[in-house]
């Protein structure tokens, strides 16, 4: 199975995307804001395709209940992604790799 981007409205009638891994087609990275509309929010997904391969962009970070995750900007420093919570360094990284790998030949889906 493919990667895929999966855009979606939540609650308050915004638009969010999350990125499926094609491994095991978990979420492996989620908008990291609501956009008004479905045009803002696809191009919040070709932002991370633009700059999901760029490792500057990742920054590594520890919760306050020690679970890591890590946040991808853009080159002008907005967030626009975040990833899930992971118990160990490595596994946060090994998400990393992944959102490296199939963000940007991912497919879009609503």
């Amino acid at each position: 199975m493919e990667s895929v981007f999966k855009v979606f409205t939540d609650k308050a009638g915004e638009f969010r995307f999350n990125l499926h891994s094609k491994g095991n087609h978990e979420i492996i990275l989620r908008s990291s804001e609501g956009y008004t509309t479905k045009q803002n929010c696809l191009k919040g997904i070709k932002s991370v395709k633009n700059n999901a391969a760029n490792d500057d962009r990742y920054s590594r970070d520890i919760a306050q209940n020690n679970q890591h995750y890590f946040v991808l900007s853009a080159r002008n420093g907005e967030k626009i992604g975040i990833s899930e919570m992971y118990t160990t360094v490595a596994a946060r990284n090994g998400g990393i790799e992944a959102v490296k790998r199939d963000a940007p030949n991912a497919a879009i889906k609503d």
